[in-house]
C-alpha cells in the first residue's frame, strides 16, 4: 500500500526518525525507550530474512524514485512510505535508492530452556557492545554451525538495524537471548551440560587446533568485547582457556574475525 511522504516531520514515519544518530537511537529501542517494542531492518535481502524468520512487518520507507520490486514475501496490505529526497536526507542522512528500510514488530525474548533446546554449539558474547562487530559475529555464528547465542546485559542489541545490516539478517533465525551479568550468568548453561570455553590471546591458553570434542559434547564458546576480551570474572568461570596461534608479533584479531575461526575450529575439533 504506497503512501507519498513530503514533510520529512510527518507523524506516520516517526518510527523512522533518528536514525542518523546511533546512541539515541538505541536508547529509544531499549524496553524502557518510546521505540520499545520495534527494531528497523535496512536493505531487501536484512527485510526478506526479518520475514522469512516470522517477524511481523508493520510499515516501509523507500525512495518514492524506487522502481525496483519488492520482495515477494511483502504483505500487500503493509503501509509502504515513498518519500522524496529531502525526506530521505533528513531521517538516515543519505539517499535510499533502490534500498528500503522497514520496521518489524519485536518478539518477546526467549526463555532460556526454549532458547537453548536442542543445540549442542552456542555462542555466548561479553560486553560485545559494538554492534558493527557483534553483526560480523552472528554472521559468522550463523554460517558456521552455531546453533543459539547469548548475550550479556551489555552487548549491542542483536536486532538493531546496524547489527542486522552487518550479519545480512542471517541471525535472526537464530534463538537466542540475554542472561544476567557474568559470571553468575552463565549457571544456566553450566547446569544445561555446557563445556564452558573461553577465548582469550593469553600465551597459556590451549591452541585452538589442540581441542578436541566428542560429538555429543555440548560446547559455549565464550568471546568478549573488542579489545578488552572477556572479563577476568568470566574467564576465571571458564573450563578451558583456548587461543587461536599468531604469526609475528600479532597478538590478537578482530573479534568478529577471531570468532569465524573459533567456530569453524570447534566445528573441526568435534571430527577429530
Amino acid at each position: 500500500m504506497r503512501i507519498e511522504i513530503d514533510d520529512p516531520l510527518d507523524p506516520r514515519i516517526d518510527v523512522f526518525q533518528g536514525l542518523r544518530d546511533h546512541t539515541l537511537r538505541q536508547v529509544r529501542e531499549r524496553p524502557d525507550g518510546d521505540m520499545a517494542g520495534v527494531f528497523i531492518a535496512e536493505g531487501d535481502v536484512v527485510v526478506e530474512r526479518a520475514l522469512r524468520a516470522g517477524y511481523r512487518l508493520e510499515s516501509m520507507l523507500v525512495d518514492a524514485k524506487r522502481t525496483k520490486p519488492f520482495p515477494a514475501a511483502i504483505p500487500p496490505d503493509v503501509p509502504v512510505y515513498a518519500c522524496g529526497p529531502e525526506v530521505l536526507v533528513r531521517i538516515t542522512g543519505y539517499h535510499l535508492h533502490r534500498g528500503a528500510l522497514a520496521c518489524f514488530r519485536r518478539r518477546p525474548l526467549l526463555d532460556f530452556e526454549t532458547a537453548v533446546e536442542g543445540a549442542r554449539t552456542v555462542a555466548v558474547m561479553e560486553n560485545t557492545n559494538n554492534p558493527t562487530n557483534l553483526g560480523v559475529v552472528l554472521r559468522c555464528a550463523a554460517a558456521l554451525g552455531i546453533e543459539a547465542f547469548f548475550i550479556d546485559p551489555t552487548c549491542s542489541d542483536p536486532l538493531y538495524r546496524r547489527c542486522g545490516r552487518v550479519s545480512m539478517g542471517e541471525a535472526y533465525l537464530l534463538p537466542y537471548t540475554r542472561l544476567d551479568h557474568f559470571p553468575e550468568g552463565l549457571a544456566p548453561l553450566r547446569q544445561a551440560g555446557f563445556q564452558l570455553i573461553a577465548l582469550t590471546p593469553t600465551p597459556d591458553a590451549v591452541p585452538l587446533d589442540d581441542v578436541k570434542l566428542d560429538p555429543d559434547d555440548r560446547v559455549a564458546l565464550m568471546l568478549g568485547a573488542e579489545g578488552p576480551g572477556l572479563t577476568d570474572g568470566t574467564l576465571g568461570a571458564a573450563d578451558l582457556h583456548v587461543r587461536i596461534p599468531m604469526a609475528g608479533l600479532v597478538d590478537s584479531i578482530n573479534v568478529g574475525s577471531a570468532a569465524a575461526v573459533a567456530f569453524y575450529g570447534i566445528g573441526l575439533a568435534r571430527k577429530r
